[in-house]
């Protein structure tokens, strides 16, 4: 095997990067000095930053340019990528309200139709919003009677949202602007007065897209006032890390706050009288002990779903002024096996529950008492999301997806629990040549891991076979079954794609996610390598033809891996990777992600994340993999100095030929709101890259 990597990279010309300075900058952790000589790529207002991501992005796509699959891949792409897509429909005061995209649009549309058989008019229209289609509708929230939708932009990517007010029946906004709300949705009053949003003070001149963000303030605004006579509901100064959210329930009567710490999965809740003016908001599950979520209320009960005394979560009645455990009523409990309840709706009289089965959905029905009164089938293993609506409601819509099952929509009639398909897109492949496993593998602890494998009918485990590894593994979220256009042209071109179910993540509740966080995090990163292993023991693939993928989070595991593991890949493309561990808390919400990874403010912390930061890991005169690494300039969430920062760092280590080069895409952030257009250009920048360093066929 050591051979077989040796060959295929000495067939590589090294190539030259851009220099980068190095500075002096050295910190002192507890005694442990440790040097950060591109400190200075951490400012990106600087001109020398800026010349640097240019100089950067030259070698890169020049580069790129000279893989003779690229533009193949693209034209592929976007061919695959044209076909229309809807989202589920959801009504309010006789109208219903939907997303579509004729294909290749760049944003998509939000319409309105009082028949959700009938297209309808288009209500609001992002693409107008700007030339190159990097405004994005990141919010919408409507009055009761449909008559007045909030809603919210962002710009370049970026985190922060602008609030607006449209008239449905005339498509004109309203004279209301709120600035400087992020982490926030809008929850209008009963009678459409005004509604609740999340907001953070206005950052400081040229802090906008790297500056802290700190004490999340909760505001009431009143429609046709402005913002800065907007009454101040809620805030925490004793608690600086806390999100705040505002939610009014269905019937009017209460506003519902919830405070959480950052990204942890304990939240607090508070209420706040809506009938009587001037009410204060009053505890009502505040020892942030657990997770709650309100799912509806009768009066001053309401249905939570917790992990309380279930780390797989169980839905419970509970009265106000009733907080302790022991008086309340459970309706769902946790279930006996593994399956995870992953979320409850109460519509048509029924409340609707998606479990999480082994890391996929199966979906049930209850009578308000919680006697089980049906399944609901599905077409194969994959995903579902929605079930929204009211109480009263009729009929309600979902969609279901999987791997080589595009997003369709269904209508269930809550009358009868019959499920009708409401809209099915038309993509130009065929299912039925693709096939979808799980297997389950050993970590190296022993522990159990699920993965996925898909790829074509029929093919042969000879070791040979082009394969791309994606994880996440944190912050309690689960990967499940779902469609996607790239990886679809990544499997036509004979591709194999395997995705584990790592620790760190949702997908068995609370005891998996805790046993992927703070000090055992690198579990996390045994169960992805252990991944690797398994499909080169088993000749799905070998080292040469092997990849790794992720973004975010992701984007730390392939860094921390590829440091760990450098002679177990044939290629890496880590995407907006957290991968300064000693300092992401010092940016933006960066704060927020302690839940996960604790931090460098304290000597255990310190100690820990330097065995594994990314950045921290790299060794000089190691010859690591094909190295592709992704983030965009208006990243105010994982902000772009990690990559840059991880760039320079392993280009300075490199010790054999393969490139190490860095995509820094324009106007883009994180990733949500990404124009059509960016996301076909880099996703078929990563498919060419792994083309030419894995050696794949064109589609």
């Amino acid at each position: 095997m050591a051979l077989a990597i040796t060959t295929a990279l000495s067939a590589q010309t090294p190539l030259t990067y851009p220099p980068t300075r190095k500075g002096d900058v050295v910190d002192d952790f507890f005694g442990t000095k440790v040097a950060d000589p591109y400190r200075w790529l951490e400012d990106d207002n600087s001109a020398e930053t800026k010349a640097w991501v240019e100089a950067q992005n030259k070698v890169t796509f020049a580069y790129l340019a000279q893989i003779p699959q690229r533009t193949t891949i693209r034209e592929r792409m976007a061919r695959l990528w044209d076909f229309e897509k809807f989202s589920a429909p959801f009504k309010r005061g006789g109208r219903y309200f939907y997303s579509y995209n004729t294909g290749l649009q760049n944003q998509s549309v939000l319409y309105v139709t009082e028949d959700p058989k009938a297209k309808g008019r288009v209500l609001l229209d992002p693409n107008t919003l700007s030339k190159d289609g990097t405004v994005a509708l990141s919010g919408a929230s409507f009055t009761e009677d449909g008559g007045l939708m909030a809603y919210s932009v962002s710009v370049a990517g970026s985190d922060w949202q602008t609030w607006k007010v449209r008239e449905v029946a005339t498509g004109k906004d309203l004279a209301d602007e709120i600035r400087w709300s992020k982490a926030s949705g809008a929850s209008w009053l009963k009678d459409g007065s005004g509604f609740f949003y999340s907001r953070y003070e206005a950052p400081k001149e040229g802090g906008a897209l790297t500056g802290v963000n700190n004490n999340h303030m909760l505001y009431f605004h009143k429609l046709g006032t402005p913002q800065s006579e907007d009454a101040l509901i809620y805030q925490r100064p004793d608690q600086p890390e806390w999100y705040l959210g505002g939610t009014v329930t269905d019937d009017g009567h209460w506003l519902v706050i919830t405070g959480n710490k950052g990204t942890n999965p304990e939240t607090s809740l508070f209420l706040k009288d809506l009938t009587k003016p001037g009410s204060p908001v009053e505890p009502f599950l505040d020892r942030m002990d657990a997770s709650y979520g309100v799912v509806d209320n009768e009066g001053d009960r309401f249905f939570v779903v917790t992990n309380q005394g279930a780390p797989r979560n169980r839905l419970v009645a509970i009265r106000k002024g009733q907080a302790e455990p022991a008086s309340w009523t459970e309706i769902i409990p946790q279930a006996k096996g593994r399956d995870v309840l992953e979320s409850v709706s109460l519509v048509g009289n029924r409340f609707i529950a998606t479990w999480m089965r082994d890391a996929h959905s199966a979906v049930e029905f209850y009578d308000l008492k919680g006697k089980k009164t049906g399944t609901l089938a599905l077409p194969t293993l994959g995903t579902v999301t929605g079930f929204g609506g009211r109480r009263e409601d009729a009929e309600t819509f979902y969609t279901f997806g999987s791997f080589a099952y595009p997003g369709t929509i269904y209508r269930l009639d809550l009358k009868t629990a019959k499920s009708t398909v409401f809209r099915a897109p038309t993509v130009a492949f065929k299912p039925a040549d693709y096939e979808v496993e799980q297997i389950f593998y050993p970590s190296k602890d022993g522990t159990k891991i699920p993965m996925f494998l898909v790829h074509k009918k029929g093919i042969k485990l000879d070791g040979q076979n082009p394969t791309l590894l994606y994880g996440y593994g944190g912050f309690n979220v689960s990967l499940t079954p779902a469609f996607s256009v790239s990886r679809m042209v990544w499997l036509e071109m004979g591709g194999v794609y395997a995705m584990p179910n790592l620790r760190g993540g949702g997908e068995y509740g609370l005891e998996w996610y805790d046993a992927g966080r703070k000090a055992k995090k690198q579990n996390v990163f045994d169960d992805f390598i252990a991944a690797a292993e398994w499909l080169i023991a088993h000749k799905v693939t070998s080292t040469p033809k092997l990849a790794i993928n992720g973004g975010s989070n992701g984007g730390l595991l392939v860094g921390a891996c590829l440091t760990q593991r450098p002679d177990l890949f044939g290629a890496a493309v880590p995407e907006v990777g957290v991968m300064d561990m000693l300092r992401f808390h010092k940016f933006t919400l960066g704060w927020g992600w302690k839940s996960d990874y604790g931090s460098s403010e304290t000597k255990e912390g310190f100690e820990t994340l330097m065995k594994y930061s990314p950045l921290h890991t790299i060794k000089p005169g190691v010859k690591y993999p094909p190295t592709l690494i992704t983030t965009g300039d208006h990243d105010d969430r994982v902000v772009p100095a990690h990559s840059h920062k991880f760039t320079a760092t392993l280009q300075a280590a490199q010790a054999g030929p393969a490139p190490i080069l860095t995509r820094i895409e324009t106007s883009a952030g994180h990733g949500a709101g990404k124009p059509t257009a960016k996301v076909i250009e880099e996703r078929a920048d990563v498919l060419a890259f792994l083309a030419k360093n894995l050696g794949l066929k064109t589609p």
